[in-house]
This record gives C-alpha cells, sequence and structure tokens, in this order.
C-alpha cells in the first residue's frame, strides 16, 4: 500500500502577517492536502496599534490579545516556543520551546513572519534603563511603573525626588510614540486629581524624535495638527533631539538638557526580527531581501513577508522602495503569501504582491484623533469614529470585537481607573527583560545541530 505524506507548512510568528496566512490556508486547504503547524510563544495575536491604550488602562490586557484557538476551522498545530534559527538547506527550523527544550521542526514549505523588535542604539545606559512598548507585557508594565510614580511622588516628602517621579520621557514621534505619550498623558492628567498632595503642574511629560516632524507620513497638515494638540495638553514635543545617555534617575538629551526621571519610554522605530540573520541570506537594512512574491531567491519552499522582510513595493515608481512595517501591510502580505504557497503546492503560477493604500490613523486619546483615510484628512471626532472603526473592523473575531466595544463604552462613561495591578517586582524590568533578542543561534549553532555542510 502506497502512503501518501502530507507535505508540511511551517508558519513561524503569530502576528498580523502569520496568523493571516495561517488561517487563509485553513479555508483554502483541504486536511489532506497539507500539515499546517504554527511557531509562537503566546497562542494568541497581539493586536499591536492599540497597545497604547492598553498601558493607559481604556483596554484590558485580555481584549487585545485575540485566541488563536477560536477559529472554527482551526486543525493548525500550535508549537509553543520561538523560533531561534532556520537552516534552508536541510529545511530545518529550530525551535526553543516555553520549556526550554530546542527541537528540530523539518518543513518542505516555511513562512517567515517573525515580526520585529524594537531598535536600539549604541546609547549609553538605554537597554538597562529605558521601557518599550512592543508586547503585551511591557504595555501592562508600563501602566503600573506610571501609576507607581505617582504614589511614590504622593508618598515621598522630597521636593525634588517628586519632582523626577512626576516627569516622564517618550522617545519616538512615529505612530507608538505620540499614541503612548498622548494617552499615557491623559491618564496621569485624569490621576492626578485623586492625589490632592500632588501638584498637576509638576507633572510632565516629554516626546522626543530626532527626525524634523512628527508623523511625517501624515503629512505637514495635519501631522501639524497632532503637534499643537499634544502641546496644548501641555506635552513638551522636541524634535531633532535624541537621547545621549539614560540613567536610573536621569535622562541627558542631545541637545544638552538633563531630565531628571525615573521614566524613559522608547518606541523608536523597529528592526527585523533577530531570526534573520540566521539565515545567512541577503538583507536590505536587516530585513530579509525577497521577491515580489514573497519568496527568498535561491531556495525552493522558503517565504518571508512583514516587518522582518524587504517586500518590493510594486505601488510605487521608486527603484528600490520597500513596503513599511505597517500592520495594514503585514495582513495583506498574510493572504497573498498563502495564496503563493498553495500555487505552489498545486502546480500554478505565484503572483507579485501589490497593494494600494487605505490611509493612516492616529488615535491621540479622548476625542482627540488625526486620521487620513483614502486620502482624506480628519481631526477631532470624525478621525476619531475613524481610528476606532477601523481597529474594531480589523479585529478578527466576534468576542474581541465585543471585549473592544465593551471597554470603550465603560471607559467613555465611566472614565478612566488608576489601578495598579502589581506587575513590578523590586528589580525594575528593562527592553532587554521583554524580548529576549539574545536567545538566537549563530549560523554556526545551526549547522551544528543539522548536520548541514
Amino acid at each position: 500500500m502506497d502512503i501518501v505524506v502530507r507535505p508540511k507548512i511551517l508558519v513561524v510568528g503569530a502576528g498580523f502577517a502569520g496568523v493571516e496566512c495561517v488561517r487563509r490556508l485553513e479555508r483554502k486547504l483541504g486536511p489532506d492536502e497539507a500539515e499546517l503547524a504554527l511557531v509562537t510563544p503566546f497562542s494568541y495575536q497581539l493586536y499591536l496599534p492599540l497597545l497604547p491604550q492598553v498601558a493607559s488602562g481604556v483596554l484590558t490586557p485580555q481584549s487585545i490579545a485575540v485566541s488563536l484557538r477560536r477559529s472554527r476551522r482551526y486543525r493548525t498545530r500550535i508549537i509553543p516556543g520561538g523560533a531561534i534559527g532556520v537552516d534552508v538547506k536541510a529545511k530545518v527550523c529550530v525551535v526553543r520551546k516555553i520549556t526550554g527544550e530546542i527541537v528540530n521542526e523539518h518543513y518542505d514549505q516555511i513562512v517567515l513572519a517573525p515580526g520585529s523588535v524594537t531598535r536600539t542604539f549604541d546609547i549609553p545606559g538605554l537597554a538597562d534603563n529605558a521601557r518599550g512598548m512592543k508586547t503585551l507585557a511591557e504595555a501592562a508594565y508600563v501602566r503600573d511603573h506610571v501609576i507607581s510614580q505617582l504614589d511614590i511622588a504622593d508618598a515621598s516628602d522630597d521636593e525634588a525626588e517628586r519632582a523626577a517621579r512626576l516627569q516622564f520621557v517618550v522617545v519616538g514621534g512615529g505612530y507608538a510614540g505620540t499614541e503612548t505619550a498622548a494617552c499615557l498623558q491623559r491618564l496621569t492628567h485624569n490621576a492626578v486629581k485623586r492625589y490632592p498632595r500632588l501638584d498637576p503642574r509638576l507633572i510632565k511629560w516629554h516626546l522626543i524624535d530626532i527626525a524634523p516632524k512628527l508623523m511625517p507620513e501624515l503629512g505637514d497638515k495635519l501631522g501639524s495638527s497632532a503637534l499643537e494638540i499634544l502641546r496644548k495638553r501641555g506635552i513638551e514635543v522636541s524634535l531633532g533631539v535624541s537621547i545621549a545617555k539614560a540613567a536610573p534617575e536621569e535622562v541627558t538629551f542631545t541637545d544638552g538638557r538633563v531630565i531628571p526621571t525615573h521614566t524613559l519610554i522608547w518606541t523608536a522605530g523597529v528592526a527585523a526580527s533577530p531570526l534573520i540573520a540566521t539565515l545567512g541570506a541577503e538583507t536590505v537594512k536587516g530585513r530579509l531581501a525577497v521577491t515580489s512574491e514573497m519568496c527568498l531567491p535561491g531556495h525552493d519552499g522558503v517565504f518571508a513577508l512583514g516587518d522582518a522582510a524587504a517586500v518590493p513595493d510594486e505601488a510605487k515608481d521608486t527603484d528600490g522602495a520597500v513596503c513599511p512595517p505597517t500592520a495594514q501591510h503585514a495582513m495583506r502580505q498574510g493572504k497573498h503569501v498563502a495564496d503563493n504557497v498553495i500555487a505552489t503546492l498545486r502546480g500554478q503560477r505565484m503572483t507579485p504582491y501589490v497593494h494600494k493604500d487605505l490611509g493612516l490613523v492616529v488615535d491621540l486619546g479622548g476625542l482627540d484623533a488625526v486620521s487620513k483615510p483614502l486620502g482624506v484628512e480628519l481631526k477631532g471626532v470624525p478621525a476619531l469614529v475613524a481610528a476606532r472603526g477601523y481597529h474594531w473592523a480589523a479585529l478578527r473575531t466576534g468576542v474581541a470585537k465585543a471585549r473592544v466595544a465593551t471597554n470603550w463604552l465603560l471607559n467613555g462613561l465611566a472614565g478612566d481607573d488608576f489601578v495598579r495591578t502589581g506587575f513590578q517586582s523590586r528589580t525594575p524590568a528593562t527592553l532587554r527583560d521583554f524580548e529576549y533578542t539574545n536567545a538566537y543561534l549563530t549560523p554556526e549553532q545551526i549547522r551544528e545541530r543539522t548536520g548541514t555542510v
């Protein structure tokens, strides 16, 4: 009797790109056509654009952690762990399970969607004293930390310490940094009313970025509107400025200013997952160089997309243009790469990825927002409706949509709460404690495990 072995499709990463790919494969492939497996340390998809609202307490953490096991068509085997190396010659992905065990996962087709990590620079003290805004744990931690600064300041009789505890620095004038500063400033502005011993004028938020403009993708008009909103709230925005040095109790700016603070939030861009470096393949600014079909040249059955891949932007006439690392692109690429994987299995022709931009949305908390859906510039309540409507529609399950809508309604009716949940420990957590960027193997270690010459 002939035994038919199903080809194994291994998807790495449960972000927007990986989950959209898996779900499309489940819908379009019959159970007898392929075996599906997904490598991820968590069995949920994180809706990253709403992290600032988790940090400010508008949304609960669970509401944006969308379960991967609720799908009606669920048949993908979830491998609970992180990919720490890939040998494309041996067709092996090395996985460190959440138990610590390291195993080799063989595949016939692999889809690399490991996403990105917070981009850092060689700035003294940065890795030890900054917090990020890239994971659910970081958002929950930052919320606890910010509220704890109010508690400590309220309990302190030292005026210098009180002032330092009530100063907050956010680095990064992109969407993540701007929304983080805006949402957390609103939280502290509302919370300080519950602390009669604290002078609200002592609370100072700083948003800095080395770029000359705030969120330049929005255009000059909306970018200026966002800047005006932040400054009216009392947020000090400094452009053309970055961090020269970070210490536990102060931050030095590149313009010479020294800010006494215990809170440095770093959101200055992202870099491709370190997993990409383990392949030993060509990269473009750290992202894996792929074709318009999202294939790795010279290696059959290897696809890459999302933040970790430099996917050519066919919608632009500029040579060498690549798609930016946004959720909008990742979701579309996930569906498209699934179609290309299916095409290779069925002996059909793959197609290039081409997109039409839907626009940009920025929620600044409260009734403030700026948005540019389909090129139409909006601000205020219309922009807020566009921003929240887009995010709500993009949530993958009805349960997630219900939770988020309920959280928004409750926050609008009852206002913010200022509960500190106790995630903090005696040892402050920093960037390196959340993203595990030192957990990957070298190409030599991978070859040693797989026996590839």
